[in-house]
């Protein structure tokens, strides 16, 4: 018997049901956003040819269903972030915008379907995630292994990045994954260890790192990601970074939390760019092989980099 996540958003609770709540956040909720933030929004015609081709083959990408603000700027590059196992997740996060509720069965044309719209945009570097799948018994897993294996046979000189749920830490259905290939696995750490529980539903911060760990230990490279901007202090960014690099992890992005709508968590902080220039280097120092770190980097944001 599957979960199902309720949700009231924050405008329609009454003064004393948000006393309620627990207090989230250490600093004051800012009001507006600041300029840096700023998005251009370039649609080119290479934009319109990626929206044809999600389009025509029926696929999901987490460009789309998670609101990213990047979604036009890499459109308009030609690359993309497909989202297989459909667009509907088992959890219901309170920072992400993803649908949540029963999912349909997965589609095992998907990763044909994948594999064929990474040919026809001719992609050099292929980021694939997914909604987590807590209603079937493999989590997904082999459905993940199907579509690296369906990429690989009809694009064998592209690179290809997973961005996985933490599968539960099960050894088994990590491997799976693992025993495909992909060229990175990541997992998203998601914030700091103190606000986990608040704002990520099921998932836990040593799950994740458990998850990760043995990814590395069979010989995967690891990457993860660190949302910022939720009320965490730079001591638990530190040490969320240290946990990730002594997990293996030797990748890793930071950028802006970004409330999606109202039904999500506000934002407690927007961080400088400079306090993100100064997380780069930390990383770096840490001996992190690299790092993306900026208001508006998400973990695919440019991730082929990573590669180079």
């Amino acid at each position: 018997m599957g979960f199902h996540y309720f949700f009231i958003p924050l405008h329609q609770l009454e003064n004393n049901e948000l006393k309620k709540m627990p207090k989230l956040y250490g600093v004051e909720r800012p009001s507006r956003k600041p300029d840096w933030l700023k998005i251009r929004l370039p649609k080119s015609e290479a934009f319109a040819e990626v929206e044809r081709i999600v389009r025509d083959h029926n696929l999901h990408t987490i460009c789309s269903s998670g609101k990213c603000p990047n979604k036009a700027e890499c459109w308009s590059r030609h690359t993309a972030t497909f989202m297989i196992l459909g667009d509907i997740c088992t959890r219901g996060c309170r920072f992400c915008a993803t649908k949540t509720g029963t999912p349909l069965p997965p589609d095992e044309a998907e990763p044909t379907r994948v594999a064929e719209s990474v040919r026809l945009m001719n992609l050099r570097h292929v980021v694939v995630t997914s909604v987590t799948r807590d209603d079937l018994p493999d989590r997904g897993a082999h459905h993940w292994a199907a579509t690296v294996e369906a990429i690989r046979a009809k694009n064998p000189n592209a690179t290809i990045e997973l961005l996985i749920s933490e599968l539960d830490a099960r050894h088994d259905l990590l491997d799976v994954v693992a025993a495909s290939k992909p060229d990175i696995i990541g997992h998203n750490i998601e914030t700091v260890e103190r606000l986990t529980p608040l704002v990520r539903a099921k998932a836990t911060y040593r799950t994740s790192l458990a998850a990760l760990r043995h990814l590395a230990d069979v010989g995967v490279r690891t990457k993860s990601g660190l949302m910022v901007g939720l009320g965490e202090s730079d001591s638990e960014v530190r040490a969320t970074l240290g946990d990730l690099r002594e997990a293996g992890v030797s990748i890793v992005t930071l950028g802006q939390y970004l409330r999606p709508s109202m039904e999500q968590c506000p934002v407690a902080e927007y961080i400088t760019p400079e306090r993100f220039e100064e997380y780069r280097k930390l990383a770096l120092d840490m001996g992190f092989d690299f790092c993306a770190s900026g208001p508006l980097v998400r973990s695919s944001y440019l991730a082929d980099e990573a590669l180079r």
